[in-house]
């Protein structure tokens, strides 16, 4: 055939047109069969895997959806290529290609299945109405991938036949360096993971610390943010918040309350003495709350003081100032009753001499 006969007429790199046909074919074929395989095959399985209880199947298709069609397209070239006789720095070209494209796409599969069990973990926190640290299980996401992506180069550079011994010792010797410069964002980085790890706080507690208070609301690498009582974003630093001293409201299981309140002297005794009854009646009958003591304290300067505790028992702010509302009514509704007043500060002045003859 007269085609068959040019394609052997022609030679190029020692290979002659026949040879470079079939390479061809092979390359469509190639192609063919892994979109098949991506297109098909993989999507069955990985349907049929969505309705198993196993998590490892999820954890392999995974792996196999961060691989597009660019690499498929250059395995069935590469394939081909096999078939031919090429020059050997373009052989060598071709062959460090694949070192890099399948080194690309294995850490990028990794990716993926580090981002699967991320997120898993952070579906259960969420399903068990648990979000605390989920930043942080995210943040430790973003590290393990930069750690794979870092390996995957190393082991490129060890293919092309770049030695990498002196290359890991001369980043040991920079990394010293580095971590010299950026001290203060290393021990940000390391207080994060204390706080991890040791859980003084967690995203959505209450916390106090200094003379800043508000709910946590993410724990990053460098900082810790805060949505502070009057509504504004505050933004500490891991390091300052892991040497301070913090108060953590949410850990509290009740709130212990003590007050105080004075009465007019011309109060009678026997008065005096229903108060500690009203108050232990006014406590014991509002919800959420249980009466500790209540007593005469002192003599103030223009008032009679008693002293009050008792205990919400609820760790929540809000509710604890509706108790104390609600007793404070209760309290003033008894005192209207019984006739007692309330003192407020007053003096009474006494003036000698007026009126008397020299």
């Amino acid at each position: 055939m007269p085609f068959l006969e040019n394609l052997e007429s022609f030679v190029l790199w020692s290979n002659t047109g026949k040879t470079y046909f079939i390479a061809i074919l092979i390359l469509i074929g190639s192609f063919i069969i892994l979109k098949i395989f991506d297109r098909y095959i993989i999507v069955i399985f990985k349907k049929a895997a969505r309705k198993t209880k196993f998590t490892w199947d999820d954890v392999v298709f995974d792996f196999f959806s961060a691989i597009n069609w660019q690499f498929y397209a250059y395995i069935s070239f590469y394939i081909a290529t096999r078939f031919i006789i090429l020059p050997e720095l373009l052989d060598k070209f071709l062959y460090y290609l694949l070192i890099i494209f399948i080194a690309f796409y294995a850490a990028q599969g990794l990716s993926r299945i580090v981002d699967h069990f991320t997120n898993k973990q952070v579906e259960k926190r969420k399903a068990a109405d648990n979000v605390a640290n989920t930043s942080m299980l995210k943040t430790f996401g973003i590290i393990f991938k930069i750690a794979i992506y870092a390996v995957g180069l190393l082991m490129v550079l060890a293919n092309l036949g770049i030695e990498i011994t002196p290359l890991v010792a001369s980043l040991g010797v920079g990394g010293i360096a580095i971590a010299i410069a950026l001290q203060s964002v290393l021990s940000d980085l390391f207080a994060a993971f204390a706080i991890y790890f040791d859980k003084p706080f967690k995203e959505g507690d209450f916390i106090i610390v200094g003379d800043d208070l508000g709910t946590v609301k993410n724990i990053g690498i460098k900082t810790t943010r805060i949505q502070t009582l009057q509504g504004q974003e505050l933004i500490m630093s891991n390091t300052e918040l892991t040497n301070s001293r913090v108060n953590n409201y949410q850990r509290m299981k009740e709130r212990r309350i003590a007050f105080t309140f004075g009465v007019t002297y011309d109060t009678p005794l026997a008065k005096m003495k229903k108060i500690n009854q009203i108050v232990e009646k006014a406590v014991n009958s509002t919800k959420n709350a249980r009466f500790d003591r209540s007593h005469f304290h002192k003599y103030g300067d223009f008032s009679l003081n008693y002293e009050v505790v008792y205990y919400v028992t609820s760790p929540d702010y809000a509710e604890y100032m509706d108790v104390q509302q609600e007793i404070n009514f209760k309290i003033k509704e008894a005192f209207e009753k019984e006739k007692i007043e309330f003192a407020f500060p007053t003096q009474t002045i006494h003036v000698e001499g007026i009126g008397k003859k020299k």
